[in-house]
């Protein structure tokens, strides 16, 4: 056996070890240990000054709870319904391309535990083991799939068609990444990740209009989804083209920079969608409280990057499944505290807007990373 697959099968029995993690915090350090800098710095970074990254956080610690007692919350159900499938959290694991970057099997591991826990999974188009491949390791999962436009229409339209024969439950157009943002933590290192290898064709990205969406919607017949919504304007447009899931992102603060924080956007989509289509929503959610706030102000699901990228560094494929355990968890209680039995009680009022506690950063919500053992 050659050294690159002897230290490939050493990684892949290091992940896939059982872990016995008893917070978040310990599978983000765990993750830490596991990863080079290079690595690390693509999970924790962001477009410029990454004030977009910052927002993100604090959007939700100026957030604060406003709990009702003496209800009966002695069961607290965290499921909810998705495209005709019940779902054990209302988390999609979000696409994050080249996952290849923290576990050798890409996305693999990625939607065996969405599968395995009772979540969905949308898969990046640059992340191996690509379409067919993902679909085939998780045949019975909630599946759907994010594409990066790098061709032409009839190239657009193949995707569709073969997202449609593996059995992916919608389609996602990612929007927000006309131009390719300056990372400057990866520019400072000279480091060039897998995702920006791969992306020849930018120009069909940039010339992206709504011509597409009204081309994908006449000729197939699968959900779709919009991720970059950041306006209530882009959101009412999207529903006059018949999107069935309008996806607000600023792409985890790695895009645009000085953009609003996605928990601050949200309330404006939900008011301007009204019910009319599902919201999805990512950037900055980490814990189980973080997913409350999101539904409260009007999310149907909540997207999980970096959190995803934790566990996977952490543990592979159980380490994610841990890291949902957790979040179910921490979920489940804060429901309870608040006063409500599940995610259909939750609205706004719940809700109210404070001053945050917490710097905004991208570690702001594992506090206890700066306590031993932790610290590093």
């Amino acid at each position: 056996m050659s050294s690159e697959k002897l230290d490939e099968a050493a990684t892949l029995a290091k992940l896939s070890a059982n872990p016995d993690f008893m917070n978040l915090h310990e599978i983000v350090h765990k993750a830490r240990q596991n990863l080079n800098q290079n690595a690390w710095d693509y999970i924790v970074g962001g477009v410029e000054t990454e004030t977009t990254l910052r927002r993100n956080r604090l959007a939700l610690d100026s957030i604060a709870f406003r709990p009702r007692v003496l209800r009966d919350v002695s069961k607290v159900d965290t499921t909810t319904e998705i495209l005709g499938r019940k779902l054990r959290l209302p988390i999609v694991l979000c696409p994050v391309g080249s996952l290849e970057s923290f576990h050798p099997e890409g996305a693999e591991p990625v939607v065996k535990a969405a599968a395995e826990f009772g979540v969905a999974h949308m898969l990046s188009s640059v992340c191996d083991p690509g379409l067919e491949g993902v679909a085939k390791a998780a045949p019975e999962g909630l599946r759907m799939f994010q594409l990066y436009v790098r061709g032409d229409a009839a190239w657009v339209d193949d995707y569709v068609a073969r997202a449609i024969a593996n059995q992916y439950t919608a389609f996602c157009l990612t929007v927000d990444t006309a131009h390719y943002s300056r990372r400057e933590r990866d520019i400072a290192k000279r480091h060039i990740t897998g995702g920006r290898r791969r992306a020849s064709g930018r120009e069909f990205q940039a010339a992206l209009d709504w011509r597409t969406v009204e081309r994908i919607k006449s000729k197939f017949k699968i959900p779709l989804a919009i991720k970059g919504i950041a306006t209530a304007e882009d959101a009412k447009i999207a529903l006059d083209y018949g999107v069935e899931f309008v996806y607000v992102s600023n792409h985890g603060g790695r895009q645009l920079d000085h953009g609003r924080g996605s928990a601050d956007v949200l309330p404006e989509i939900a008011e301007a969608v009204a019910g009319r289509a599902k919201i999805i929503v990512d950037g900055g959610f980490y814990r189980g409280s973080d997913v409350v706030k999101a539904i409260a102000l009007g999310a149907h699901l909540v997207g999980l990057g970096r959190m995803q990228c934790y566990g996977l560094a952490a543990a592979g494929q159980a380490g994610i499944v841990r890291m949902l355990e957790l979040l179910e968890d921490e979920a489940m209680r804060s429901m309870g505290l608040l006063g409500v039995t599940g995610f259909g009680k939750l609205d706004p009022s719940y809700l109210h807007a404070v001053a945050p506690t917490n710097p905004g950063h991208v570690l702001s919500a594992f506090p206890h990373l700066e306590i031993a053992p932790y610290r590093y």
